[in-house]
């Protein structure tokens, strides 16, 4: 599932192949995009940049015109040359941006809409949104005070909250959670200075490990499977996510699951390492 690095690594990597790039051509199937394109045409212009926001990702046009896309759950940014296969199905295309050495493609991408730079800063969900925790200008001070904002919400429900701080989803949420020994269902208001910023640090440091860049020059959007561990078996990459019933890594506890907060989304936790 896309979070704040799968959307990071996908910017950084749209942004080397088409920043700076004439379009020459522009394909969609959704009728929102289309309708801007037949009256302010897409091709022809240049791609002038390509950022990510927490989990926004944004592509922005020479006019004014701005693409911003939320990849949700299954969404996803391609890169290829022209003469390539795609490795998704073309029924799953929704947006094609052509460059001459360069096509972008956008599989499955729920949200996709045209801003100029005035809307898209206006923009709900957009405009709320906290501290990108994989900004250069990222403050862990300031985080922590976003947080703490919110004394009410649960540990695990604040840290996915992107109004609080930007990018973190539920994997990261539980293995935060864990590699700090804080119960993502205690209270913000219960956590001490010290478990708080673990928290960010943790979280902070965890995201920057999965972007780093290692792959040179090369136009990659995905480099494997997130690690947390820092151990080098993929079977043993992460803490306490999607492992229920396993024993933890750190007490053989069986790892508990359970739904948290009003979207119900899955929390992992270890119950003797985590206790509330």
């Amino acid at each position: 599932m896309p979070e704040g690095d799968t959307i990071f690594r996908a910017a950084r990597t749209l942004n080397r192949a088409l920043a700076g790039k004439i379009i020459s051509g522009f394909k969609t199937v959704l009728p929102n995009l289309s309708r801007i394109d037949e009256d302010q045409p897409i091709t022809g212009r240049m791609i002038e940049s390509v950022e990510s926001s927490g989990k926004w990702l944004s592509i922005h046009f020479s006019g004014d015109l701005v693409l911003l896309t939320h990849m949700r759950m299954n969404g996803s940014w391609h890169i290829y040359r022209p003469e390539d296969r795609w490795q998704l199905p073309r029924g799953d295309m929704r947006i094609v941006i052509e460059t001459p050495d360069f096509v972008a493609v956008g599989f499955n991408i729920p949200v996709a809409e045209f801003h100029s730079e005035k809307s898209l800063a206006e923009r709900s969900g957009v405009s709320r949104l906290g501290s990108d925790i994989l900004s250069a200008e990222f403050d862990p001070i300031a985080a922590a005070a976003a947080l703490r904002s919110a004394p009410h919400l649960g540990v695990g429900e604040a840290l996915l909250r992107q109004s609080l701080i930007a990018g973190l989803g539920n994997v990261y949420k539980s293995e935060v959670c864990f590699a700090c020994s804080v119960s993502p269902f205690r209270l913000v208001s219960s956590l001490t200075g010290s478990e708080l910023e673990c928290l960010i640090r943790t979280a902070q440091k965890f995201l920057a490990a999965n972007v780093t860049d290692v792959s040179g020059s090369a136009m990659v959007t995905y480099t494997g499977f997130r690690r947390t561990t820092g151990r080098a078996n993929a079977a043993d990459r992460l803490w306490v996510y999607a492992r229920a019933g396993q024993p933890c890594r750190r007490c053989g506890t069986p790892v508990e699951r359970s739904k948290q907060d009003s979207d119900a989304r899955v929390t992992f936790w270890c119950p003797r390492c985590q206790p509330l």
